[in-house]
């Protein structure tokens, strides 16, 4: 919901850190590992219950998530760039909540497999869609520069890292807060899977107006 707004916000600055990095021959593919390698490490920090470590490296994480798309666009958008990215944000979203069982499993073993139940249905009805949607030429007018259809929804990966941030700043709280935003993730996959198929079952009526003729 609040990613058309964020992305206006860092547009700017993930674009001059792009240019630099460009300048040094660095890859978008090489950002996107060596962010998920700095993701990784919030697993660990986590599990140990070093909860501001934690939370640097998913800081970290999603600059570089940011920092590659944006290097992609000035190197050329790639659907093996695009795979890997959307691969890799998954696994590091179901990551965080598996961190937080490990450290206490007795408070979050539930909560925890519940938000990444809830992960499960919000990324199968958005990879769906943009596979299907890719399949009949449905372009997104939003997110044009996406390396696939972006479909949007209550939760997208704004409102994820704050629930991150929510995570490591009140631990103690995080059973709570799983069930909130599992609750807020499933009512996206609900709309999704609608909108998803009325679009899918009729792609013409999509179609922007000044692209009908």
């Amino acid at each position: 919901m609040l990613d058309r707004l964020s992305i206006k916000v860092i547009r700017w600055p993930l674009s001059k850190c792009a240019d630099a990095l460009n300048h040094f021959d660095i890859t978008a593919n090489q950002i996107t590992l060596f962010g998920f390698a700095l993701g990784c490490l919030a697993f660990p920090a986590l599990a140990l219950e070093q909860y501001t470590v934690a939370l640097m490296f998913i800081l970290l994480n999603r600059i570089c998530d940011g920092l590659d798309g944006a290097l992609a666009r000035i190197q050329g958008i790639s659907d093996a760039g695009g795979f890997l990215d959307i691969s890799l944000d998954f696994l590091f979203y179901s990551l965080i909540p598996f961190g937080f069982v490990v450290a206490n499993p007795e408070s979050n073993a539930i909560a925890g497999a519940f938000l990444i139940f809830s992960f499960i249905g919000t990324g199968s009805s958005f990879l769906a869609f943009a596979v299907m949607a890719g399949k009949q030429g449905i372009e997104n007018p939003v997110y044009q520069h996406k390396s696939l259809y972006y479909m949007s929804g209550l939760t997208e990966g704004t409102e994820t890292i704050a629930c991150f941030v929510l995570f490591c700043l009140f631990p103690q709280h995080f059973a709570i807060i799983a069930y909130a935003f599992g609750c807020a993730c499933w009512f996206t996959t609900f709309t999704r899977i609608y909108s998803g198929f009325h679009t899918l079952k009729d792609p013409k009526s999509q179609v922007p107006e000044n692209k009908k003729s």
